[in-house]
Parts: C-alpha cells; structure tokens; sequence
C-alpha cells in the first residue's frame, strides 16, 4: 500500500491542478484570443511548454480537461465550475461530469504516455488509481488511500 502512495499523490495534485489551473485562467483578463478558445471548445489547444513535474501535471490535467469540455458541449471553465464543490447544479449532471473526467484524464494520461511525459513504469500505477479513486472525493479534498480499497 506504501508503493501506491506517490501516485495517490499524483492523482490529487491532477485534480488540485485542474481547479487552480481553470481558476487563474478565469481571474486572469483573458484576452480575445483566449475567448475564442472558450467559445471553441474542442479548438486544438498547444500543449502546456515547460518541463519538470509541474509541467506534466498541467499538460495531463489541461489535455484531460479539453477533451472531456469536447465531449460533453462545453468549456473547460464550465467543467471545473460544474465539479467545484458545493457548485449549484444535479447530482446525476455532476456524477456524469466527473466520470466523464475520469475518462478524460485516462485517454490524457495515454497521450502523456506516448509523448514520454509519463514514466512506462509509473503510468499503470496512475492508470489505476485514475480507474478506481473515488473522483467526487478528491474534489471535495475527501481522499484517503482507505477509500481506493472501500475502507
């Protein structure tokens, strides 16, 4: 169980990254170029520049964001407003949201893979545990390694 808790810290510095990510975006003037992004969102966005962890985290985490936003209609803004805790809105509208998440930071976490930004060892780990967290508890900051074994 010691083994899984690098990655279980992974997943959650995904998610926190998504929040904060989408939160500096919208607090920061956007400029017309960026609005037509949020008017398109299923536009080809550049990948996140840099290196290093924290570059990985936010490539996975924006690329997860994009292509479920795609899927679902709507904007990575109003994804993560959507999966915000205590954001107004149904239960059956959020948990479609957040498993659509999950499937969108797996197929993100396979491109990441195959652009080698994520480790060929360490992917399986994090594949896993994307599969089985308990999304709707890491949003809400509710994630212990017990809640991946239903404890």
């Amino acid at each position: 169980m010691d083994s899984l808790k690098p990655a279980t810290i992974v997943l959650a510095a995904l998610l926190a990254a998504a929040v904060v990510l989408i939160g500096v975006e919208l607090a920061s003037s956007a400029g017309d170029r960026d609005a037509a992004l949020v008017k398109r969102p299923c536009a080809t966005r550049p990948l996140y520049a840099g290196s290093g962890f924290d570059a990985t985290v936010q490539r996975i985490v924006l690329d997860g964001l994009g292509d479920t936003a795609c899927r679902l209609g709507t904007t990575r803004e109003q994804l993560v407003l959507t999966l915000a805790p205590g954001a107004k809105g149904s239960s059956p509208e959020r948990d479609r949201a957040a498993e659509a998440l999950r499937a969108g930071l797996l197929r993100a976490l396979d491109r990441g893979e195959q652009r080698g930004d994520v480790p060929g060892l360490f992917a399986p780990v994090l594949r896993r545990l994307l599969e089985h967290a308990p999304i709707e508890d890491l949003l809400q900051g509710r994630f212990s390694l017990g809640s991946l074994f239903g404890g």
